[in-house]
């Protein structure tokens, strides 16, 4: 799962860091910042940030890619644009241990579910649907009964 800007976190000794056994510098964070910024930006306009050549930093990315450092790209969408205006977040407390691989299934194979955590604490898992109404959200509710119980909170505004 692509990490959010605020995900990443970079322990520094000495200007550099070491992640999968690959030494980033402060290059190579630079460019990371500008990709996390926008990663629309061609590699020779990051390269006049950096000053480099586009196919020095091209060389560069791929290593933060093949580290792992970078694990994909994504796309910054508004879901209420295209009608999918019911954002749900739902605690699932599920009946039985026996419910998990069959719960993991329908999670991974259903589109109304955007994000989902095993999660401590209170419930088994933390998930978040977006749906278009409330009727899809209340359908959506109605099959996550076979696998236990939930807690639904909607949410009203998107902070950050």
């Amino acid at each position: 799962m692509a990490k959010q800007i605020s995900d990443i976190h970079f322990h520094r000794e000495r200007n550099f860091s070491k992640l999968n056994h690959h030494i980033i510098d402060e290059i190579d964070l630079s460019i990371l910042r500008h990709l996390l910024k926008d990663a629309t930006l061609s590699h020779k306009e990051i390269g006049r940030i950096v000053h480099m050549t586009g196919q020095a930093v091209g060389a560069r990315v791929r290593k933060l890619q093949d580290s792992g450092v970078i694990e994909g790209y994504t796309l910054r969408w508004n879901p209420e644009k295209i009608g999918m205006s019911v954002h749900a977040f739902i605690t699932v407390f599920l009946k039985s241990n026996t419910a998990h691989p069959l719960f993991q299934t329908f999670v991974s194979n259903n589109e109304q579910v955007v994000e989902a955590h095993r999660v401590s604490g209170e419930g088994c898992y933390w998930i978040r649907v977006r749906v278009q109404s409330s009727q899809q959200l209340n359908g959506f509710l109605d099959e996550l009964l076979q696998f236990g119980n939930y807690k639904v909170s909607l949410s009203l505004d998107q902070l950050k």
